[in-house]
């Protein structure tokens, strides 16, 4: 396809997580012109914030750099961090949206040197940690940020010591003036990868998540375990530092619950065994604990799950737990239930209980999509049909190899409807 034909046919792919990723590199390298929005300041999504895949336990950095190379070498990409679509009107083939972009009061000429974090005295919850540590005012949200330019908080721009910033940047990129912009653009189709959040954890009142320093949840244990979080990779409870050495992971927390998320995520069990090596990898004496109601793993994940249940050092008790206390003299999470195969009451202490919390997609709460006809089942999930096609979880819970491929797929789909135009 000419050139002057593919700048023509715009693809809109809004979410920069792996799933949006996928989709706009693969429309990209076929001639098409793909136009990817992003609300946070960096790409990445989810996968960012892990520190391994299941099942070969590696690191997340090696696809997403793939990517990060593919999308920086491609003309055909235009990017767009700290934005999000506020109105779609159209139809296929032939649709206007209005995009809000957020200032990032720092220019794409900046080298992430880092002087200006060094000279910044302002430090705030570190988003990118679940707030487990502060982080600076002025930052890249982490080690594998990209854009590789810095950005700063809206708050601390409006301060005095910003503006002292600006003369201390090597290359004039710092400019707390900046304001937003609004942009009109017409695209051909549009992909909606917006990706999930956790399930907030607290609304699980009986597991005492928020109000037990250390009942924590499988994403803040992914970070934990990450060298480049909280604790640079050491496993210890958020209470007294202590190195976790017995630790229970309680499956279903707020899934296949009618009074939370009634469907089944997909991930949280392969998520918790691969979490369980992480500990017995560290502290090789440890002893974990997974508390399960049925225990899933399809394809080719079952050979994964018989490798952990292998560990003598992993003990499975099949039961969804009643309720988490705490010991006040050592801040140990109880964990009391019933184990249904046994039929044998429980009350367990351990060091750390961390819990399986479920995916929540974002198009049920935080980015809907702005346009009349979007069809949604009964979980928010976005479903086939309206204006936009959907992939990853925006569309249903996946694991990481399930998102690249329903990306690879929609690409096509997005071609075939951008296609319609003219």
């Amino acid at each position: 396809m000419a050139d002057d034909q593919a700048a023509g046919r715009t693809i809109l792919v809004v979410g920069g997580g792996i799933s949006g990723l996928t989709t706009a590199v693969e429309a990209a390298e076929v001639g098409y012109s793909v136009l990817l929005v992003e609300k946070e300041a960096h790409l990445g999504g989810r996968v960012a914030q892990h520190y391994q895949y299941f099942p070969k336990l590696c690191s997340p950095t090696c696809g997403l750099e793939i990517n990060y190379q593919r999308l920086k070498n491609n003309p055909r990409i235009r990017l767009l961090t700290l934005a999000e679509v506020e109105d779609i009107q159209g139809t296929d083939g032939d649709y206007t949206v209005r995009i809000r972009q957020h200032p990032r009061f720092v220019r794409d000429t900046c080298t992430a040197c880092g002087e200006c974090a060094k000279a910044c005295t302002v430090q705030v919850p570190n988003p990118f940690n679940f707030g487990m540590n502060e982080t600076k005012a002025i930052r890249a949200s982490h080690a594998m940020a990209f854009p590789n330019h810095y950005f700063m908080d809206a708050e601390y721009a409006k301060g005095a010591e910003a503006r002292t910033l600006v003369s201390l940047c090597p290359v004039g990129a710092i400019d707390p003036e900046m304001t937003a912009t609004t942009l009109e653009e017409k695209v051909g189709s549009i992909v909606w990868a917006t990706g999930w959040q956790p399930y907030a954890a607290e609304k699980v009142q009986p597991y005492g998540f928020g109000r037990f320093a250390n009942v924590s949840t499988n994403m803040r244990f992914e970070r934990l375990a990450n060298a480049f979080g909280p604790t640079q990779g050491r496993l210890t409870r958020p209470s007294d530092g202590k190195e976790v050495k017995n630790i229970a992971f309680i499956q279903c927390a707020g899934s296949r619950d009618h009074n939370h998320l009634p469907y089944c995520s997909r991930i949280c069990c392969l998520a918790s065994m691969k979490q369980a090596t992480y500990i017995r990898a560290q502290f090789p004496e440890a002893k974990v604990t997974i508390y399960y109601i049925d225990l899933r793993a399809m394809d080719r994940y079952e050979g994964f799950q018989k490798k952990v249940e292998a560990d003598p050092g992993i003990t499975w008790i099949k039961s969804k737990p009643a309720r988490i206390e705490e010991d006040p003299a050592t801040q140990n999470p109880i964990v009391i239930g019933e184990n249904t195969l046994t039929g044998i009451r429980y009350a367990e202490s351990y060091d750390l209980v961390v819990l399986a919390t479920g995916m929540e997609p974002n198009s049920a709460t935080t980015a809907r999509v702005p346009a009349k006809g979007v069809a949604y089942d009964e979980y928010g999930f976005v479903v086939k049909g309206g204006p936009v096609l959907s992939t990853g979880c925006a569309a249903t819970p996946l694991d990481v190899a399930g998102a690249v491929q329903a990306s690879t797929a929609v690409a096509l789909k997005a071609i075939q409807a951008t296609a319609m135009r003219g």
